[in-house]
């Protein structure tokens, strides 16, 4: 919608800011353990896992930390026993979200997003409350630059998969089928296009409209549990106006 901004434009800029602290490495690095233990260390036979490789070195993480995490991934060094889990629930306004998180402990992790959704004005459901209002899909930002148009996106990669494209804001947002999205993002890449991320996401297939108080509760919200250092990734179905976007936090 023109002149909206949705969660997904919103995350994908804070997320740039957060490299920038250096607070993505240790998403990374959960990411990276989890995804070597789930499909084995080589990152040629496991696309999670070179997925989770690319982005680090794109992040500039040394590559021994790289190295160490795919270690403990495979057991080759010893550490703490981490594992995958989905939160659910509603923020204000009736906003779905959908929560990924590394853990050590889901019960511990739980508790700590239950609180968050309370302080928030939302409550933390079930799992599977709101999962069937997002679809998974590859996700690639492009940057809006050296002449890159949604014509231009369509030309160089409609044979590899591309599904859609959207204007957001500074870049553009391309979506595939899972399966497709390196296949996309090398065709994108050949053509000389920047891309700012490329992952699987859960895009919701509809919108919710927020306004005033709501819209700044949902936002603290969605960026508290960002910051929550279990959390790899935040989904939700909120509909923005610029205007009412909270002044951002130092």
């Amino acid at each position: 919608m023109s002149g909206h901004s949705k969660w997904a434009t919103i995350k994908h800029k804070k997320g740039a800011a957060d490299a920038k602290r250096g607070r993505i490495f240790t998403r990374l690095i959960k990411e990276i353990t989890i995804a070597a233990r789930m499909g084995g260390g080589n990152v040629d036979f496991n696309p999670r896992l070179r997925s989770a490789v690319q982005e680090a070195k794109a992040n500039n993480m040394p590559a021994a930390n790289i190295e160490r995490a795919i270690k403990k991934g495979t057991g080759e060094l010893e550490g703490t026993v981490i594992e995958e889990a989905t939160y659910e629930g509603y923020g204000p306004g009736g906003v779905a979200i959908m929560v990924e998180a590394i853990t050590d402990s889901k019960n511990r992790t739980a508790s700590e997003f239950r609180k968050l959704f309370s302080k928030f004005g939302g409550n933390m459901g079930e799992v599977g409350c709101v999962g069937w209002m997002f679809q998974s899909k590859g996700a690639i930002h492009v940057e809006k630059k050296d002449g890159v148009t949604e014509d231009r996106i369509m030309e160089v990669a409609l044979d590899a998969g591309i599904q859609d494209i959207q204007d957001e804001d500074e870049t553009f947002l391309v979506t595939c089928d899972p399966p497709a999205l390196a296949a996309v993002k090398e065709a994108l890449e050949k053509a000389g296009m920047a891309v700012s991320s490329a992952k699987v996401e859960k895009i919701p297939q509809n919108t919710v409209q927020v306004k005033g108080k709501e819209a700044e509760q949902v936002i603290r919200l969605a960026e508290a549990l960002e910051d929550h250092d279990d959390v790899q990734n935040v989904f939700a179905n909120f509909d923005i106006d610029p205007a009412d976007m909270p002044p951002a936090e130092q």
